[in-house]
């Protein structure tokens, strides 16, 4: 019995370190393969068409501001109005009447100075898997700014060069780490998910959804 109960213990072991080196390499990977591609200023960011504003929430849990959400909307807004991308795709969850990810997200930057022309809602980017691919196969467009802070650029980066978009990223302001370790380690699992869906479970199929506000191609069509 003992024996038994020491065995099942050493194998439980043994799968936890393999799936703890699993999540390190994935994580590994991941990053190394796209921090050629993630700008952190503005002079020496490619000019692009169509920025791709990953979604947040605007609030946290008790209703504060979501700081992720500020500085995405700072970096959109900034790369704008410095000429960088001349549109943005606001892609984002819609899972309610209440939780309207795409719509915060216009009207924190339209009080920016973005005006509503340049910008193009996709509710359905339900999360950045979806975003990523809707960019290509629903609004037509590969050569995209990913604007989010830099640890999930990497991820979405890795999604859209392996799907053959030739993606860059522009790192929006990083929160103060106290602040967004949860967020982080939901990322550091997020990256091997990323890569089971990709390699192991073809996931490359896109959940439509409702139109964008623009229809199926971005507003003011290049």
């Amino acid at each position: 019995m003992v024996q038994s109960l020491l065995a099942w213990l050493k194998a439980g072991a043994v799968l936890l370190f393999l799936l703890l080196i699993f999540i390190i390499a994935c994580n590994g990977w991941v990053i190394y393969s796209t921090q050629d591609y993630i700008f952190r200023t503005v002079d020496n960011l490619p000019v692009r068409e169509v920025g791709l504003v990953l979604g947040t929430s605007k609030k946290v849990v008790g209703g504060d501001e979501n700081l992720f959400f500020r500085h995405r909307m700072e970096a959109a807004a900034q790369l704008y109005h410095q000429h960088k991308v001349r549109y943005l795709i606001l892609s984002g969850d819609n899972s309610s009447r209440y939780y309207n990810e795409p719509s915060d997200m216009k009207a924190a930057l339209l009080k920016k100075g973005v005006p509503g022309d340049a910008m193009t809602l996709d509710y359905a980017g339900h999360n950045t898997f979806a975003s990523v691919l809707r960019v290509k196969k629903l609004f037509n467009q590969d050569s995209i700014t990913i604007i989010s802070q830099s640890f999930h650029s990497a991820r979405a980066l890795f999604i859209s060069r392996h799907y053959k978009i030739p993606a860059i990223a522009f790192a929006a302001r990083d929160v103060p780490l106290d602040y967004g370790v949860r967020t982080m380690l939901r990322e550091y699992l997020a990256r091997p998910k990323a890569l089971m869906d990709i390699y192991l479970l073809n996931k490359d199929e896109v959940l439509f959804g409702e139109e964008g506000e623009a229809g199926y191609n971005i507003s003011n069509p290049l």
